[in-house]
């Protein structure tokens, strides 16, 4: 079962509600806040991308900056620095666009989209990154590019047994994501645990050095006013990553941690519920964070309300 999470007021009318389940993590790995299902299996959606870019670095993939190793992780907005970083990327290992087996799409960012129009491109589709660099890593090991899909890849067995690892998931079935890659499904708790671990890594290894990137590069994760480029910008050392279908999991560097998942997968729920779990979580208060906590609902063009965390419930 749910739990009403978020809500929507409207001229002070509780227009729209968001339920969901949370999960924070204390410092030790165990939960100080569980609402809703949060042992039960989820599909991560791009909160596995981190993992699966660790699953690179073992694998001999080495990027040449921590930039190109954050495009690695990204779920980008396709703007100009992101489809940047991505061609570099290819063309330093000899692909091009036509060796991606994502599909084509438009950037997400509106200003990117209206210039690309009405040409789709490979580059463009927000996990572009992630698999140029699984291309690198296939060339890197002598492994087949074409298919590098698969399930029975070597590739996706690698990102398999490192997602399980990571995450003390069991082995089970697997579904597709929206870039055709498989997906592990993993509940909240454990997907909260692996950011934990990232975050906490020794510096150096691939688990730290993914997070370190992705700190580091938070515009290249993700784009423009993007939840991932403002909630790190807010906050200092924290590694987070959004997933679709309102899916965010994220750690600070002392191990507290949190992922949930909003259930009818709504992005307008996923800032003001993020930001509530980083207050319980102890982090210091800004008035960044106390902007980005209640986002407004507009009449007319002024604010008449606004969409925020039920108080009292995380």
């Amino acid at each position: 079962m749910t739990v009403e999470l978020v809500e929507v007021v409207r001229s002070g009318f509780r227009e729209c509600v968001h339920s969901g389940s949370v999960v924070i993590l204390g410092a030790d790995g165990e939960p100080t806040l569980a609402l809703g299902e949060v042992h039960v299996p989820i599909f991560p959606r791009s909160t596995n991308k981190p993992m699966q870019a660790i699953t690179l670095l073992r694998n001999g993939f080495e990027p040449l900056d921590d930039a190109e190793l954050a495009i690695a992780t990204a779920s980008h907005y396709g703007e100009p620095d992101h489809v940047a970083l991505v061609e570099r990327l290819l063309d330093r290992f000899g692909f091009d666009e036509k060796a991606l087996e994502c599909p084509p799409d438009l950037p997400q960012d509106e200003r990117a989209r209206a210039e690309a129009l009405p040409e789709p491109r490979r580059v463009y589709m927000n996990c572009s990154g992630k698999h140029a660099a699984m291309l690198a890593t296939c060339a890197v090991n002598g492994w087949p590019t074409e298919g590098y899909l698969d399930q029975s890849h070597p590739l996706q067995q690698a990102v398999i047994a490192t997602i399980i690892d990571l995450t003390g998931e069991p082995e089970t079935d697997l579904g597709i994501d929206g870039c055709g890659l498989p997906i592990i499904p993993v509940s909240l708790v454990n997907l909260a645990r692996a950011f934990a671990a990232m975050a906490t890594a020794a510096p150096g290894s691939p688990q730290r050095r993914v997070a370190d990137a992705i700190r580091a590069n938070p515009r290249v994760i993700s784009g423009t006013n993007a939840p991932d480029l403002l909630t790190m910008r807010a906050t200092p050392g924290l590694v987070c990553k959004i997933g679709a279908d309102g899916v965010h999991a994220g750690a600070l560097p002392d191990g507290t941690a949190f992922a949930y998942k909003i259930a009818d997968g709504h992005d307008r729920a996923r800032i003001p519920l993020t930001l509530a779990i980083l207050h319980r979580m102890g982090v210091e208060w800004t008035a960044a964070h106390a902007e980005l906590a209640a986002p407004p609902v507009l009449g007319g063009g002024a604010r008449v309300g606004v969409i925020r965390a039920i108080p009292g419930v995380v």
